[in-house]
């Protein structure tokens, strides 16, 4: 069953007062989860073990903790997003034609309009059977959307292209430099060592579902409803992808990779830090986080950030320095992320969880290690047949992603 959402044409969005509220109210979870965790600790310390009571206490407030940041995240993204319908027409006259053929053909299916734009454009794969571009203002919007739910994505280079996949070459190992004096001999140099890295665009859809009662109504705003229909679909599509994809007809997820012990590490592999175990280690567990730190490049982690998912977080929540800090902070103010020894935490759901043989920490600098590639063009074609009363939209995007520089990101993983 396909299952229909009706949304209204723009929900308000939340006051300043509602986020500052929602960010008082994580600050107060994590004050009352580091207190509990104290006495957890101290618990341990006296008794050798903690109290069951303390235990469940535990786990509740941390839910709570997350809960919190989810409702904050939500909130501020909320906030941060610009109205589609509101404001003045677009001043480019082509732009306002594209708009107002979309939204006849959306509401009642009417595509002579779209046909003759793209007809004039010398559009290819357009028509009945590949759908029509929806205006860029949309596309735009989809895409500044995905930035903000698709946590790799985010935190990832993003690069747009015309064409079906996207080359460059990389250089492995670089010619031969050094310094020498005004009148001292120059040795030959040597020729680099270069290798092509092909990011195919690999095709995306989601099928939002109306009734025609919403698309007559003229209160709704059709540009940002489909922003907000295919948002989701296609945050978890590619979130997903993007952490463990096989790279068979989607892009290829950093996960995906061949890993192999850090001291042997080679281009074409991610390393690897081993925790000697399945667990932290009891004793000292934030040392396995710092030798990962020190595994990466200095200069690498001056951009690098943390990527797990909430699980694996709420296990690192509880650890402490020497000097019995947190290592974990919380954000400093809405919209900012949470920090693990200063570094950003990204939260990744798609990161697996600790256990046996598994990864479920990154650490690196995604800009420069992981590439995100998007293909021109959203494109929509309307379906009012196939699941009658309800109008179907088979909406397509092309995006590829992989790995681009293999020395930016490191791994830890749970294995002796």
């Amino acid at each position: 069953m396909i299952p229909v959402v009706e949304t209204k044409s723009s929900h308000a969005q939340p006051s300043q007062e509602d986020v500052a509220s929602a960010f008082e109210e994580f600050a107060r979870a994590f004050e009352a989860f580091k207190d509990t965790n104290d006495t957890r600790l101290g618990e341990i310390e006296t008794r050798l073990t903690s109290d069951v009571v303390t235990g469940e206490k535990l786990a509740r407030i941390d839910a709570a903790l997350d809960a919190a940041k989810g409702r904050l995240d939500r909130l501020t993204l909320d906030r941060s997003r610009p109205p589609l319908g509101g404001g003045d027409a677009p001043r480019d006259p082509a732009q306002a034609e594209h708009k107002a053929a979309f939204r006849a053909y959306m509401r009642s299916g009417e595509a002579p309009g779209l046909k003759r734009l793209e007809e004039k454009a010398l559009s290819a794969g357009s028509g009945p059977d590949g759908g029509y571009l929806v205006p860029d203002n949309v596309e735009r919007e989809v895409l500044r959307r995905l930035s903000g739910v698709s946590p790799i994505r985010a935190i990832s280079s993003v690069r747009i292209i015309s064409g079906g996949q996207y080359k460059r070459a990389f250089s492995t190992k670089g010619p031969a430099a050094g310094w020498v004096s005004e009148t001292g001999a120059r040795e030959e140099s040597a020729s680099p060592t270069l290798t092509e890295m092909s990011f195919p665009a690999m095709e995306l859809y989601a099928m939002p579902a109306a009734t025609q009662t919403l698309l007559d109504d003229a209160v709704v705003d059709i540009d940002a409803w489909i922003a907000e229909e295919v948002e989701t679909a296609f945050a978890e599509q590619e979130s997903a992808a993007f952490v463990s994809g096989n790279g068979i007809d989607k892009p290829k997820g950093f996960l995906a990779e061949k890993t192999v012990e850090d001291e042997i590490w080679e281009w074409g592999s991610l390393g690897a830090v081993h925790t000697g175990g399945t667990g932290f280690p009891a004793d000292d567990p934030s040392d396995t986080l710092i030798e990962l730190v020190y595994a990466l490049k200095a200069g690498y982690r001056q951009n690098a950030a943390f990527v797990m998912n909430r699980r694996t977080q709420s296990a690192i929540r509880r650890f402490k320095d020497d000097s019995g800090q947190y290592l974990w902070a919380p954000p400093t103010g809405a919209g900012q992320a949470a920090t693990l020894m200063g570094f950003p935490v990204v939260e990744a759901e798609d990161m697996p969880d600790i256990g046996a043989d598994t990864c479920p920490l990154a650490f690196g600098d995604f800009k420069r290690g992981y590439l995100v590639v998007d293909r021109a063009g959203v494109r929509i074609l309307r379906d009012p047949y196939s699941a009658k009363p309800y109008v179907l939209f088979y909406t397509t995007k092309r995006v590829g992603g992989g790995v681009q520089d293999y020395a930016a990101i490191k791994l830890l993983k749970f294995s002796a």
